[in-house]
């Protein structure tokens, strides 16, 4: 690999959710302010969407780290879960021995006790669903269900959902409209911009270790914002690919035809257009067309 080769401690654009990588850009920074507030006031339910790619999963584990210790976490990476495995989920999340052992109905009574008691002593639960598109209808009304339980003055479970488009689209529909209603703070996480995506690979690169000249100055930055539209996911795919097909030729600085052949190498990246070579020959060919065209209508050519 091209760790030694650039003077890197590690890789700087895996697509592992690593948040000792997180960059704090101003559209992660309002999420996590946005979802911070809304669960220091006590919100029920709360949605953070984005597309494929744009940083939901980092967002969620960045918020685990963050939380303040008033609050008891319970994160499902994977909530392709019907109600009872959710539940089953739920409550080793919330380490409620023998809950394997009991049926659906006492699992439930189980986990409320478990957090009427956290609620007891002072502190509150939140319960994290990673990719919450992929949850059956039948799992969401549970999750309903769950946000109805509540004291006098406060929920017993806040309930954060990260997911695609797609769960915007699912909610917007009839039969889960009494949960729409219960989702009181949303955010959508946007794509990158230009400036956003610089300052995104720098960052990467300098907490990989390296300290030398800029990998990708702007010129780069543009292209890879171009073909990546702005997606970090996309931009770390082609960047990575970029750094192999440099390190490959033993150079030590990024070339324009690495990052477009590491474009081509990528299957979701946006095409960056035709090579110059090519635009070149079309203008010749256009060019002799039009003076052949010339040429006829002046006579000099014959019929």
């Amino acid at each position: 690999m091209y760790l030694y080769h650039f003077g890197m401690r590690e890789l700087p654009f895996t697509l592992t959710p690593n948040t000792s990588f997180y960059c704090d850009l101003k559209v992660h920074h309002e999420a996590l302010e946005v979802l911070l507030t809304a669960l220091k006031t006590g919100e029920g339910f709360i949605k953070v969407t984005g597309e494929v790619g744009t940083g939901k999963t980092l967002l969620c584990r960045k918020l685990l780290n963050e939380i303040p210790d008033h609050f008891v976490t319970a994160y499902v990476p994977n909530p392709y879960l019907q109600p009872a495995e959710l539940r089953q989920a739920i409550a080793a999340e919330l380490h409620i021995e023998g809950a394997d052992t009991l049926d659906q109905h006492k699992l439930t009574q189980a986990i409320e006790r478990e957090l009427l008691r956290i609620n007891q002593s002072g502190r509150s639960v939140v319960l994290l669903l990673d990719e919450a598109q992929a949850l059956p209808t039948e799992s969401l009304e549970a999750l309903r269900l769950f946000s109805n339980l509540e004291t006098e003055t406060r929920k017993l479970v806040h309930l954060v959902l990260f997911g695609q488009p797609e769960l915007d689209e699912r909610l917007a529909t009839r039969e889960l409209r009494q949960l729409r209603q219960r989702i009181t703070f949303a955010y959508q996480l946007r794509t990158l911009n230009n400036d956003e995506l610089g300052r995104y690979l720098h960052h990467r690169i300098q907490i990989a270790g390296y300290k030398g000249p800029p990998l990708f100055p702007a010129p780069l930055v543009h292209l890879v914002h171009k073909a990546s539209r702005g997606v970090p996911r996309l931009a770390n795919v082609i960047c990575h690919k970029a750094l192999l097909v440099a390190f490959g030729a033993g150079r030590h600085v990024v070339l324009t035809q690495d990052v477009k052949a590491a474009v081509a190498d990528t299957e979701d990246a946006s095409g960056l257009g035709a090579p110059t070579w090519l635009w070149l020959l079309l203008g010749c060919a256009v060019g002799i067309a039009l003076v052949l065209v010339l040429a006829w209508v002046l006579g000099w050519l014959p019929v």
